[in-house]
């Protein structure tokens, strides 16, 4: 049975299921789904590039941000890095490397847990990370959860598998989310209601449910009612899981980068209906063209994620670009790091074009946001970190503010 014929049986045994549930069994269903399956998913290869795929700079300049961090914090003993959704762990490796050979001080108090749910990528981090494992340096927790076969009318259980953190609960924590919270199921609203979908021979079909009071609410608080033809996503799942994560943490810092946009830009008419679909580099709004086949996607609200960190006892600081983030950080040594390893002319060119792509606003640098919140941490400190400073004054005006 591939994974159309299963969405197809549970259609016709349950009846029209919801956008978030189908999303859910093509993206994470345990045999089947997009991101269970041992494809090739990332880089040249696959269906779509992170930040991590384009070069080793992205892990050294936040290892420099998360070496900051460490001292914002006191320069603890310990200090726990928690990465979401870390994928074949590039960016992990990358960010452990860079500590051990610049940040000595640091890298003696890091432990890195790695919180991926995808049984075939925990197979991948198992052998990379084998011997930190053994060494007690990296932690590959098994997730925690519901059954993800079982079938709710909301959203993921799948993606409802959490992650406990490795170390203390009073151990500083950092929790890194990069493209993750775009790969949560969301539900999709129209003003007919709550997206459903049926079976109509062979082909799915698109109906509309009333909408919840939940869902209702999410729009009042966080988006707006969509009119006519348009559409809007509802993340509950991913307000569900920054919750449970923010709650977690006692002391630290919580970072998302992300695309997405902010309810002002929503009541401008922009970002709505923003589902998905890649493959192979190419992007469809169809995301049921090729299930289990195919990467599905939202954009992130990070008005709703700010408003739920706040709820749960963090500050959420101003929404930067990752341009403005990047920029921030590696202004002061001029992204040494990049260019370290370069020895001729022709491998500084490749590097600057990498760099380039991830901080210019015709590569990555417009297109992804970070969202920095903190726990236990007095303000005046948290705004001294190198990644929040970059074009301080001018973007106090902006228009990335998360207020409602």
């Amino acid at each position: 049975m591939n994974l159309r014929q299963k969405i197809e049986r549970e259609i016709r045994e349950r009846g029209p299921i919801p956008f978030s549930r189908y999303m859910e069994l093509c993206l994470y269903d345990p045999e089947l789904g997009y991101y269970s399956r041992n494809a090739e998913k990332f880089g040249k290869a696959g269906d779509f590039y992170t930040s991590s795929d384009v070069h080793a700079v992205f892990g050294r300049v936040l290892a420099r941000q998360f070496e900051d961090m460490w001292r914002a914090l006191g320069e603890p003993e310990q200090m726990e890095i928690l990465e979401l959704g870390p994928g074949r762990g590039l960016f992990a490796q990358d960010v452990l490397d860079w500590s051990e050979k610049k940040f000595p001080d640091f890298f003696r108090a890091l432990h890195y847990t790695l919180a991926e749910s995808s049984p075939s990528l925990r197979g991948q981090l198992a052998s990379r990370f084998r011997r930190p494992i053994e060494a007690g340096k990296v932690s590959l927790p098994n997730p925690t959860g519901e059954d993800p076969s079982a079938n709710s009318g909301q959203a993921a259980r799948q993606s409802n598998h959490v992650t406990r953190r490795a170390l203390a609960p009073e151990v500083p924590l950092v929790i890194f989310a990069n493209e993750f919270f775009d790969a949560l199921p969301v539900e999709v609203l129209s003003e007919k209601g709550s997206l459903r979908i049926n079976m109509r021979g062979q082909n799915f079909v698109e109906q509309w449910a009333p909408a919840s009071a939940e869902e209702l609410e999410f729009l009042d608080r966080y988006s707006l009612h969509p009119e006519g033809e348009a559409r809007t996503e509802v993340a509950v799942l991913s307000q569900q899981q920054i919750s449970h994560y923010a709650e977690m943490m006692q002391t630290g810092f919580f970072v998302v980068i992300d695309y997405g946009y902010t309810r002002e830009e929503q009541l401008a008419g922009r970002h709505l209906g923003t589902v998905m679909a890649y493959r192979q580099h190419s992007a469809s709004p169809n995301p049921y063209e090729a299930p289990g086949e195919q990467d599905i996607t939202a954009h992130v609200n990070f008005t709703a994620l700010a408003a739920v960190a706040r709820q749960n006892g963090m500050h959420a600081h101003k929404l930067l670009t990752q341009s403005q983030f990047l920029l921030g950080i590696g202004e002061a040594n001029q992204f040494a790091d990049a260019f370290e390893d370069c020895r001729l002319p022709q491998e500084r060119a490749k590097v600057a074009l990498q760099l380039k792509h991830l901080v210019t606003p015709a590569g990555m640098g417009e297109i992804f946001h970070v969202l920095v919140g903190s726990k236990g941490i007095h303000l005046k400190t948290v705004e001294g970190l190198s990644g929040l400073n970059f074009g301080r004054d001018a973007f106090r005006s902006s228009r990335w503010s998360l207020s409602r």
